[in-house]
């Protein structure tokens, strides 16, 4: 189907959106970030209080929008961005929870809180991908992930791998126990949609996680640190973005 801007849900123009987007879940950090990290940052989008900025990084234009929480608030607005604003790039940075416990994979058993998650793939229990009858595994676009991995190289905290998209917030122990079984980094609720999005609109699309908390054994980052502890992974988007962007300065 053809998508129409604006659209039900976002009200920006066409041309107000940069051709690569940071999407956070929460639309506060989209303002955050607009605030703490992009210069002369213009808000493009307030319906639904979905907020949605375009600024600049180290000169180049780069634009961040919230998601919303859950498999289908990401696939409404990443559909949007790709299909209909022609954005083609987008970089999710969210938070994560593990699934460290004393009988859980040696992959599990690794991640600590504040590491960062790069999802290469994803492991899931929604239908998003059923429902809509598509063909295909999503991952991360092969381009953004390299320029990921040599960003990165020197920081010993980002760790590559698989994650869980889940349609539960609120999971029940067992089935966490049973998860952390596998190689799986860590549980989220957004990646998916987005990844399953890009490969059908022929765009890419990078996830980005901080680990804030250790689901199985009840440990949290407390929550007034988790705003500028996540800090170091927004950069690291950004830093993804300049590369992607820096040619059209």
């Amino acid at each position: 189907m053809k998508i129409n801007t604006p659209t039900p849900h976002n009200e920006a123009k066409l041309g107000e959106i940069a051709k690569t987007v940071l999407m956070p879940g929460d639309p506060l950090r989209a303002k955050y970030i607009a605030e703490n990290f992009l210069e002369d940052a213009k808000l493009y989008n307030n319906v639904r209080g979905m907020l949605g900025y375009t600024g600049k990084y180290k000169g180049v234009t780069v634009s961040v929008q919230g998601s919303g929480m859950g498999v289908p608030s990401m696939g409404i607005y990443s559909k949007e961005l790709f299909e209909g604003y022609d954005v083609d790039n987008i970089i999710r940075i969210g938070s994560a929870g593990s699934l460290d416990n004393d009988n859980a994979s040696e992959v599990c058993k690794s991640i600590d809180l504040g590491d960062i998650i790069v999802a290469e793939d994803v492991e899931t229990d929604s239908n998003y991908i059923e429902a809509n009858e598509y063909d295909i595994f999503p991952a991360a676009s092969l381009k953004l992930l390299d320029i990921a991995k040599e960003k990165s190289k020197n920081m010993s905290n980002v760790k590559y791998g698989t994650v869980y998209t889940s349609d539960t917030f609120y999971m029940e122990n067992r089935l966490l126990e049973a998860m952390s079984k596998k190689d799986v980094l860590g549980v989220e609720m957004e990646t998916l949609a987005l990844y399953t999005n890009a490969q059908v609109a022929n765009k890419n699309a990078l996830a980005l996680f901080t680990v804030t908390d250790k689901l199985l054994r009840g440990i949290s980052v407390p929550a007034q640190d988790r705003q500028t502890g996540l800090n170091s992974m927004i950069t690291l988007a950004l830093d993804i973005a300049y590369e992607l962007e820096k040619d059209r300065k």
